[in-house]
């Protein structure tokens, strides 16, 4: 881990390269997903076959493309039990939080007659893509079908790229069925994102795509916008820790891995005010990662993205936490809840030595599908409002109507749209057709 200090030139360095993690820039990505993008407009199921054989060497045909539900009473059963109950509470914790997310519809009425109001309308199709790749995340599945469902969305889909076997990751499956996914899709990449967009024979077309993947399926997301809505284009996982001297080295260290072991790309940032705590944690990093199953992955992406960066007070360091704007961010100091305050940019915070990140991936409740690569700046948690239009409602009566008609008159004609003046005017009798 490369050591920075705020305020001089290689903090700048540190800032560069973890915006090289973006999509942004990668013209030869965009090139390539465009013509998949293409390919399934036009040919439909037939587009979905090929792309599957060529990426993921399985060769189905367009019936196998949905999930049957035998196969998915196979996988339920296949689930060792203690792992399904685990997965039913964390289901449990997730509806519960966002069910707590719900907006109401509202009504106004003023005394001359005049209704407005806000209707809440949920979506009435999602696509939920779920990765499967060298770490499969059920967690996701729960993470992006529940807030849905609590959201009334009228049909989920998933799609879910097939394993060796021909077939969705059971763990995808199960958690599909506990999250309460409608119809299932074995089928995964840029091609699934496609497919959810634009619909095919056999995969109806979505109102809006969520759900994280690798760079081409986040291409994807990006230039399908438009077409369909997206939660957000998600980038490589990261996590800042916030740390004084009374931290845990040890903690500190294994959260820092915690992220480092999802892909070489990850960034594990701690940011603290003890030189000697940053050193304690750099020789725990050493130990923990010699332990770990992922660690191949883990090292490099601690060579290449993780970072110890020094603050000369808390304050600085919650100033530099909020210049990166992580995705996850751990504060691991004496006081925890007086930093909270200044906190603007974050996709989720976690407060105090045993709010370890992983609770946030999969259980304590809110929802781990975050912003990423500083895209907390303006981004938000996916939630139930990602699932949801708001559709404004006016109603004048003849009263209210004459006592606006003057004002919008003036407004429209300061802007040259005499149409527009006209249409109040020939209202109030003051201009004939």
């Amino acid at each position: 881990m490369e050591v920075y200090e705020y305020g001089r030139d290689n903090f700048d360095l540190l800032f560069g390269k973890l915006k090289g993690r973006s999509l942004e820039g990668r013209k030869d990505v965009e090139d390539a997903v465009s013509g998949i993008l293409h390919n399934v407009k036009e040919r439909g199921d037939a587009a979905l076959v090929d792309y599957t054989q060529k990426f993921d060497g399985i060769a189905l045909n367009p019936s196998s493309l949905e999930v049957t539900k035998a196969e998915i009473d196979t996988a339920m059963i296949s689930v060792d039990k203690k792992l399904l109950s685990v997965m039913e509470k964390a289901a449990a914790n997730i509806r519960a939080f966002h069910e707590k997310q719900r907006e109401n519809s509202w009504f106004m009425t003023q005394e001359n007659g005049t209704i407005l109001g806000q209707r809440i309308i949920p979506l009435n199709r999602v696509g939920v893509y779920a990765p499967a790749g060298s770490a499969p995340l059920p967690s996701t599945v729960l993470m992006d079908v529940i807030p849905a469902k609590v959201a009334g969305v009228q049909e989920i889909i998933l799609c879910s790229p097939p394993g060796k076997d021909r077939k969705v990751n059971p763990l995808v499956l199960a958690c599909a069925k506990i999250a309460g996914a409608d119809r299932i899709f074995s089928v995964g990449g840029a091609q699934a994102v496609a497919a959810m967009a634009y619909g095919t024979e056999t995969l109806p077309r979505a109102d809006k795509i969520v759900g994280p993947g690798n760079i081409y399926v986040a291409a994807a997301k990006k230039l399908v916008f438009g077409t369909c809505g997206i939660d957000m284009i998600a980038g490589p996982s990261e996590v800042l820790v916030i740390a004084d001297e009374t931290a845990n080295p040890a903690y500190v260290a294994a959260d820092l891995l915690s992220q480092a072991e999802h892909d070489r790309l990850a960034s594990s940032i701690l940011v603290t005010t003890s030189r000697e705590l940053a050193k304690k944690v750099e020789d725990e990093i050493k130990l923990q990662l010699a332990r770990l199953p992922r660690s191949e992955i883990a090292s490099k992406s601690m060579e290449d993205y993780g970072a110890v960066v020094i603050a000369d007070s808390m304050e600085k360091a919650v100033e530099i936490s909020n210049i990166i704007a992580p995705e996850h961010l751990e504060i691991c100091v004496q006081d925890p809840f007086s930093l909270l305050s200044g906190i603007k940019n974050a996709g989720a915070v976690f407060l105090g030595s045993y709010s370890t990140e992983p609770l946030g991936d999969y259980f304590a409740g809110p929802n781990h599908t975050l912003p990423t690569s500083g895209t907390a700046r303006f981004f938000s948690p996916l939630g139930v409002y990602d699932f949801v239009k708001r559709q404004s409602v006016i109603s004048y009566s003849q009263k209210g109507f004459f006592e606006a008609a003057d004002d919008v008159a003036a407004f429209a004609d300061a802007e040259g749209l005499g149409a527009h003046a006209h249409a109040i005017r020939i209202r109030t009798g003051r201009e004939k057709l």
